[in-house]
């Protein structure tokens, strides 16, 4: 692994997304445990697009624009619906001072589906990854699968620190009723705008 590769994906991953929203939102409403958990989830959401980067089907998803299209809209809807549920206050994202463990599996489900249904993750990794993979290395497969696990360890570590802070000041946001209906608001408002920027995107 190269410097340049890990300075490179530090800068992409720690960029504000779909994954760390949710992972921050989750530590907001249920706690360190539930951050842990989204960003685990978020995680595990990577593994498909990281296979198929490795396969080639990432190279068919760029091919194909009605396979695009349709993951695309699909992930716009899923999106909007996480903006619906924030701002109706519903759901695993309900600002409370009790967590559950259906909530806790609903956090995960959730968080995985969040970066499955985002097809530019996997046209991310078919174009990224490659560049860090030289010609002549006689086991590219393996070496593409150790850089989307570096990729994928960053990206728990990362998430799960911002879903540290968001539950280290819950406390804070849970007694206070306005700044819990401001947050609920600025959450959807956020997955609303990155459905927008999802809906928008070509491939």
């Amino acid at each position: 692994m190269t410097l340049e590769f890990f300075l490179t994906t530090l800068v992409i991953v720690a960029s504000p997304g779909t994954g760390a929203i949710y992972t921050v939102a989750a530590g907001l409403s249920g706690g360190a445990r539930a951050s842990s958990i989204a960003a685990f989830g978020c995680t595990l959401g990577i593994v498909p697009h990281m296979l198929a980067a490795i396969s080639g089907l990432a190279a068919l998803l760029h091919a194909s624009a009605l396979a695009f299209h349709i993951l695309k809209y699909l992930g716009v809807a899923y999106l909007l619906y996480m903006a619906w549920v924030m701002y109706r206050d519903r759901g695993i994202l309900s600002l409370n001072s009790e967590t559950s463990d259906k909530s806790i599996r609903q956090v995960i489900v959730s968080a995985i589906l969040i970066n499955l249904l985002n097809p530019k993750l996997s046209i991310f990794f078919f174009a990224f990854l490659p560049q860090f993979v030289r010609p002549g290395d006689a086991a590219p497969v393996n070496r593409m699968l150790e850089l989307s696990l570096v990729f994928m360890a960053l990206t728990f570590v990362i998430f799960a620190a911002y879903g540290a802070f968001a539950a280290a000041v819950r406390r804070h946001v849970i007694s206070n009723a306005s700044v819990q209906m401001w947050m609920r608001r600025g959450f959807a408002a956020a997955f609303a705008g990155l459905a927008v920027q999802l809906a928008l995107a070509q491939r």
